[in-house]
Order: C-alpha cells, then structure tokens, then sequence
C-alpha cells in the first residue's frame, strides 16, 4: 500500500458484445476466445450498470501496476482522495468523473439515444451521457450515423421507426482516421459497421435504444428516446490537422479532450488526468523532479491515469514518438 500518488495504468474490462468482432486486438487486447468482442473499458469506475450495457453490477477498472496493482481505481481515490482528482469534481456518488473505452464494430451498432438535460432533471437515476469518438480505424466506406437531418421533427422520426426507416432520417457521415465526434447528450448517434473508436464519455450507462438494425431480442426505448432526442444539428468533426503537433479535439462542461503528437517528451500538466496511448512507446517518469515513483512503461492500447498529486513532476517520454490522447475531467 502507498498513500503516495503514482501513475497508475489499468486493466481492460472487455465486454462480448452481438455487433462486436475481433479488431480490440489491434490495440494489444489479449480476447478471450473466438466470440465477438465490441468494448474494452479502459477506464471505469461504476458502482452499477445496465443489464445491455455494462452486464449489471458494478465496473471498476483494476490498477495493474505498483503497490496498489490488482486494487480498483475506486480503492485508488478512496486512498488518495484529491491527490488522484484534484479540482476536478467527482460523481454524485463519489466517484471517477470520467468513463472511456474502445469500440469495435463489426456491424452497426442500434441507433441510440442518452438522456437529455431535461429528461434526467424528471428521472432520477437516468445520468447524462455526453461522449466523444475519436476514430482509429475505419474500413472504406464505413460511416458513422451523427444527429437527424435538418427538417425532421418528432412526428416524421417516430413514423420512420414505425416503418423501419430510421436511418433515412439520419446523417450519415464519412468514417475518416484521425477525426472526433462530439456527441453531447440528446444526440441520436450510431457507430457503423467497420469502425473502431476510443471513445471518452460521462460516467453514466443509461441508454435508450431506438432501432436495431432488424436485429431481435434487445429491447428497444421508443418513448424515452422521443422524449431525449435534440433535433438541432450536431457538432462538426474536429481533428488533429497536418503539421500540428497538439491540438484540443472537444471541450465540454465535463471534459477536456486533447491529442499530441511528438517525438519530444511531454509533460502531464496539472490535475489529473487520463491518456490513451494511439501509437507509440515510452515510459512516464518524474522528469528532472525527484519524485518517489518508478518509471512506468506504456505502450499502444494502454490507458493510464496520472494523479494529480504527481502531475507536475510527470512526463511522457517517447522511445521514438508517441500519438497520445489526453483526457482531462472538468
């Protein structure tokens, strides 16, 4: 045990899913067996979930290395309180404000919908789930299914469910590598079929599943969706441009989203803060602070976690150049 702060990497929690395949294993996921895997949870810290979503039951992610290795990040924050989170603002129920994983699908996943402001305001229990997906790989023409289309109304797009035509009443965008989506909640989305994402989100499992794609079995949430939906367009696509070695793909009220790439090391910042290795290897050190904690080796796949209390003193340092993924809590 420590009650010293420490960068910590953290196991997956990987998660079968009918429209997954086998691509987490690009990203260094050691899959279990031949069936169809579509998320691996990076960074979790739910005392409960859905039963089509996270399988019921808590997900924590386990630390995989230092004194605290095979404890949960939970067990983490409850040691280190603000020297994990420092300003950042945990949960209502005291936890981790953040959740992010990796998609892979190999068919379209439903078209869903998370609660509205106002929606979860009148449900107690129904959490907000504002999201991002920064694309990683993505077959030829694979798209990803991003708000209605301008002139839909709530009458027009319950009669397109009605007549299984949702998608007709979506728009539909080109899966382009290296592009994020910003989904705020309210936002009707899909992931389409041959794409694979990191996505980081709000610490919430609520979903509400409009169609399905013709698939049977899985409860669709009509009337809750109706009530969620915004109607309003979408925010455009962000991305790291050519020649920019860092760049801030999405802000909201709950996070920041920012990507670096670099052959230089690159220091943490201040607070804490998660990092989803894209490619890349290296190691995170104290830099040029004496600091009492080992180098840490990372590589691609890898999501960690640098506590706020050892953020100043923390640096990326490359073998040859990383392309990391920083995610900030508000």
């Amino acid at each position: 045990m420590t009650n010293r702060p420490y960068p910590i990497i953290l196991n997956p929690i990987l998660m079968s899913k009918v429209w997954g395949g086998r691509g987490l294993s690009r990203l260094g996921k050691k899959l279990p067996h031949d069936g169809p895997f579509g998320e691996s949870w990076e960074l979790a810290d739910l005392a409960s979930t859905s039963s089509s979503g996270g399988g019921g039951g808590a997900a924590r992610s386990v630390i995989a290395n230092g004194p605290l290795a095979g404890r949960t990040i939970h067990d983490a924050l409850t040691m280190w309180g603000r020297g994990l989170l420092g300003e950042a603002r945990p949960t209502p129920d005291g936890a981790i404000p953040l959740l992010i994983k990796f998609l892979d699908a190999k068919e379209n996943l439903s078209v869903q919908v998370h609660p509205s402001p106002a929606y979860a305001a009148a449900h107690p229990g129904s959490d907000l789930k504002t999201e991002c997906w920064i694309i990683l790989d993505a077959a030829p023409g694979s798209c990803i299914y991003k708000g209605v289309r301008s002139g839909v109304t709530p009458e027009s797009f319950r009669r397109s469910i009605d007549h299984g035509t949702v998608a007709e009443h979506l728009v539909r965008v080109p899966a382009v590598v290296g592009e994020c989506h910003n989904l705020p909640s309210g936002t009707c989305h899909a992931l389409g079929a041959g794409v694979l994402v990191a996505e980081v989100q709000t610490p919430s499992d609520t979903t509400f599943r409009v169609f399905d794609w013709g698939r049977t079995g899985r409860e669709l949430h009509v009337e809750q969706a109706l009530e969620c939906i915004d109607f309003s367009e979408a925010p455009p696509a962000t991305c790291l441009k050519p020649g920019q070695g860092r760049a801030t793909l999405v802000q909201t009220e709950f996070f920041r989203v920012d990507r670096v790439r670099t052959e230089s090391p690159i220091d943490a910042g201040r607070g804490m803060s998660a990092w989803i290795v894209i490619e890349g290897e290296g190691r995170v050190t104290g830099g040029d602070h004496p600091v009492a904690f080992d180098p840490v080796r990372v590589a691609r796949g890898d999501t960690f976690v640098i506590p706020s209390g050892c953020a100043v003193s923390s640096r990326l340092e490359p073998d040859r150049s990383f392309d990391v993924v920083r995610v900030e809590p508000a």
